[in-house]
């Protein structure tokens, strides 16, 4: 079954997935987060009747239609991509998969697009609260649409709620709730729901920043920013937070990833957390170089961050390959004899079933059971293959903490310049904030890239590699699509950015 494996499809495959969330992930946090600031800025207006903050936020509704509506082309694509480019994925895993695409379908997206019409073009049409109504329904509905996404990509993650079929060889629904509730769920969901209100707030300042600097639109600016900063604030610690239980997650359930993102190559006790850091982009599992070539280090913070406790031991990378019996950790070797055993019984248990040999189904299905936790270490062709790619997820770690971090401090300096009255002379400040946009999409993708180069192998995590999920299709073929959505993808994201800027330049009109 290894043997038949076309590698260079599979990377292709991946690449092309990687493309398409990545530039579907452009689009998305800011659809998550700009809408409950645009219903905030509404309920202003319709408590205070003050025309200008109607005006505000009609220019706010009309970037975030535009936004919407190239998001959804990306989310389509990517959706269909399950199908063609991983039909075994979508085979083993469609019972628990499915049903909460089943859900956002059913319940959010036709709550959202419902009331998104009335959003849009029912200002002259229908009554001020119940357009407010349509506007707060449009955020739930956006958000209820990110939880059964979240939930899904979750499971990948932690894989709970389900067992697995031997007789079809598919993994099925055991609970609903634990798959939705799950620990890792909740922390993906609140991690991601408020680091994209960071990323809406930062959007709304750099644009407004930019009127200032060109003296334009000064008092809708001001009033703008004064809102975004203040969402942007609580958003901002509150994505620290999740970040932190997130992390704490990880640690528990997915410690190589932990092991990659800080670069730790040998377990320690009272590990310390990288500040700052250069990886040794040639070291090895195994090997005796340095991790770093350049590191400074906040004592004990990373075994805090992973068991809450300062004095525990953070398993390394080679401690989690080659085990460590003094803490009672498996080695992959292990791991990998135990999932042959499992793939093993499974082929002689359909065989027997196939004789109708009872007895020897009975004995295969209970030798099955007894390893089939380690299933996915069966395809696993050596020990250092389920090393994540070390480097890309160090490097985004750090980045998207370190941007996270200066982006809060941008929302705190916008507040304090317009408490004093001199944002529109600070003209340094100005210019930085306008690029905040820039800083708030890249921590934002750097996020993804750390939840999903941090899990390879794993389609779902120690289950089922990303080798086994593919679907049997030539290398050429997938080629050919990959650049096929190149083109479509920039070709969208440049008609975009050319519409925005296009009614940036514009800026609010007068009602006629």
């Amino acid at each position: 079954m290894i043997e038949n494996i076309n590698l260079d499809m599979v990377n292709w495959a991946r690449a092309q997935f990687a493309l398409t969330i990545i530039y579907h992930w452009i689009f998305v946090p800011l659809t998550l987060g700009i809408t409950w600031i645009i219903a905030f800025y509404e309920t202003i207006y319709i408590k205070t009747g003050n025309e200008e903050w109607k005006r505000l936020t009609k220019f706010w509704m009309k970037l975030f239609g535009i936004n919407f509506a190239i998001g959804v082309a990306t989310g389509i694509i990517m959706e269909f991509e399950f199908g063609t480019n991983w039909s075994n994925y979508s085979w083993m895993v469609g019972d628990i998969f499915g049903a909460p695409l089943a859900i956002e379908g059913m319940i959010a997206f036709f709550m959202e697009s419902t009331f998104f019409a009335v959003m849009f073009f029912g200002w002259d049409r229908v009554s001020k609260r119940f357009h407010l109504l349509s506007t707060w329904a449009v955020a739930i509905g956006s958000n209820i649409s990110a939880i059964w996404i979240l939930v899904a990509n979750a499971w990948m993650q932690h894989p709970v709620g389900q067992q697995f079929n031997p007789d079809t060889a598919r993994f099925e629904m055991t609970n609903f709730w634990d798959i939705a509730l799950s620990p890792v769920a909740v922390s993906k969901f609140t991690h991601v729901t408020s680091s994209s209100m960071l990323l809406a707030s930062l959007f709304i300042i750099s644009i407004s920043s930019w009127f200032m600097l060109k003296g334009r639109h000064i008092l809708m600016a001001k009033r703008s920013i004064m809102v975004a900063a203040v969402f942007g604030i609580i958003a901002g610690t509150f994505t620290a937070y999740t970040g932190d239980k997130s992390a704490f997650e990880v640690a528990q359930n997915q410690p190589m990833k932990l092991a990659a993102f800080e670069g730790l190559w040998d377990g320690e006790t009272n590990a310390g957390l990288i500040a700052m850091g250069v990886i040794n982009s040639n070291k090895k599992p195994g090997d005796n170089q340095d991790a770093f070539l350049i590191e400074a280090k906040i004592p004990g913070a990373l075994s805090f961050l992973a068991n809450r406790n300062f004095n525990s031991f953070v398993p390394g990378i080679n401690d989690l390959i080659y085990g460590n019996q003094a803490h009672n950790i498996i080695g992959t070797d292990e791991k990998m004899r135990r999932g042959k055993i499992a793939l093993n019984e499974l082929k002689n248990y359909k065989n027997a079933k196939k004789a109708n040999n009872q007895l020897a189904a009975k004995t295969s299905l209970g030798l099955f059971n007894q390893h089939k936790d380690f299933l996915g270490y069966g395809f696993i062709e050596k020990p250092e293959d389920i090393v994540p790619p070390v480097s890309i997820t160090f490097y985004a770690f750090h980045i998207m903490v370190m941007l996270s971090t200066m982006l809060l401090i941008i929302c705190a300096g916008c507040l304090f310049f317009l408490f004093k009255d001199t944002l529109h002379k600070q003209k340094w400040f100005l210019l930085v904030s306008t690029t905040s946009i820039f800083m708030a999409l890249l921590a934002s993708e750097a996020g993804w890239v750390v939840a999903e180069v941090g899990r390879q192998p794993w389609a779902i995590q120690d289950l089922l590699p990303v080798s086994i999920a593919r679907t049997n299709l030539s290398t050429g073929t997938v080629q050919t699509t990959f650049f096929m959505f190149l083109i479509l993808f920039t070709a969208l994201l440049i008609a975009e950015i050319k519409i925005m800027l296009k009614q940036i330049s514009i800026g609010p009109e007068e009602d006629k």
